[in-house]
């Protein structure tokens, strides 16, 4: 074809789908107008993706908008169907939405019959999201609608730019993505710090020491070189009300954080890997770290073994209590003679059944058997049930499922 026509062919189409869609527009408005969705009910959904320390000023800007929408289609939104994901990731595919499961749910439950967002791209950047809640459109008659246009969600030219607008903001979070990546690589070549979380002994910014936790690091490091651990550090921490970067009360795994924590030496890592010497200044020299590797790998390997569990149990874990849903643990050896009186009929029981009691009768002895007791926990109280296994379970007389107040034997 000659490349003159081949352009004008082109423009030619191009100007067919523009008529398309302006005809599609039309025939919706003849077709639906403001007054249909008078009192339907209707969800706002408002998401952003990177705020500083949760600031609500973007997602309340975004409800402001759609709350003027509502009131421009005359549809009503509920108080309890406004759905918000603040620093919320939609791109990310391993970050987890709640507003937006919820929204998903009352959209398959038939309680959403208007979307309102900012922006389709607040409520999708990924094409599977899209097609979910395409999925559910079939079913249901959903209307979705922006600050600048709407979408009819069982209109195929409505799916169809939607599907384009969709795959356009996913596009746009890749090429993001790809230069932040690349950002990295070279901040980690050039030793930069790697941004996030404030680390102990530093500022936010990863190159400035604080200089009253920087004196806490080499205290640790020094006592925990000198043989104190690092349950006796934390105590010792907690007693003189130091608290750690987040503002918490120290435990074992921060202080082993801090112990293993190659920042404070001056190394930098990237995608844990280590790649050379930082240029933030180093609060122990790297001598000192490789020392306390050392010992806490020391400590590891002559403490492995130590806490062997007495009696192996082989449903350790696995028993639940069904009375209140607690797990049971395991007790060997001998149990309470309490707990076998209760298994024991008293006299006035043996009477009633019939049989003949008096005084000599043997008292309750302990049982050398093994059980499972309901364990308690501080938002459940304990049960007290208890199940007898015998000294040697076989098929015949090991139950196949534990439950509680009955004995397996």
């Amino acid at each position: 074809m000659d490349p003159v026509n081949e352009i004008s062919q082109v423009t030619s189409d191009s100007a067919r789908l523009r008529k398309l869609a302006r005809m599609t527009e039309t025939q919706k408005a003849r077709r639906r107008g403001r007054t249909d969705w008078t009192g339907e009910p209707a969800a706002i959904y408002c998401r952003i993706s990177h705020v500083n320390d949760d600031d609500q000023t973007g997602v309340d800007r975004q409800e402001r908008i759609c709350r003027d929408i509502a009131e421009r289609l005359g549809v009503t939104v509920s108080h309890d169907m406004i759905y918000v994901d603040n620093n919320r990731s939609a791109w990310q595919r391993n970050r987890k939405r709640t507003g937006w499961d919820e929204l998903l749910e009352a959209a398959r439950s038939g309680r959403v019959r208007h979307i309102l967002t900012y922006h389709p791209d607040r409520l999708m950047r990924q094409p599977r999201d899209l097609e979910e809640l395409l999925q559910i459109a079939d079913d249901h008659n959903i209307t979705l609608h922006g600050e600048a246009n709407q979408r009819d969600l069982a209109d195929p030219d409505d799916r169809f730019f939607l599907r384009i607008e969709v795959a356009h903001a996913c596009r746009s979070s890749d090429d993001t993505s790809r230069r932040l990546k690349d950002a990295l690589i070279e901040r980690a070549q050039d030793g930069k710090p790697h941004t996030g979380k404030r680390r102990y002994g530093y500022d936010k910014s990863g190159t400035a020491i604080i200089e009253a936790e920087a004196k806490i690091v080499r205290e640790i490091f020094l006592r925990y070189l000198n043989g104190d651990s690092t349950t006796a550090l934390a105590v010792d921490l907690n007693r003189r009300q130091e608290r750690t970067a987040l503002g918490l009360e120290w435990n074992t795994y921060n202080v082993e954080t801090i112990l293993r924590s190659r920042h404070v030496a001056g190394i930098r890592v990237f995608r844990g890997e280590e790649i050379g010497q930082g240029d933030w200044p180093a609060i122990i020299d790297r001598g000192m770290w490789d020392e306390a590797q050392e010992r806490m790998s020391y400590r590891a390997a002559a403490s492995r073994g130590r806490f062997v569990p007495k009696h192996p149990y082989i449903l350790r874990g696995l028993v639940i209590c069904k009375g209140c849903g607690n797990r049971m643990g395991g007790s060997g050896g001998k149990t309470c003679a309490t707990a076998s009186a209760a298994t024991t009929p008293s006299a006035a029981t043996a009477r009633r059944a019939g049989h003949h009691s008096n005084s000599s009768s043997p008292t309750p002895r302990s049982s050398s058997s093994k059980s499972w007791t309901c364990r308690a926990t501080k938002a459940r109280p304990r049960c007290r049930q208890r199940i007898r296994l015998p000294s040697r379970p076989t098929a015949k007389n090991f139950p196949n499922s534990a439950t509680c107040g009955t004995s397996g034997s």
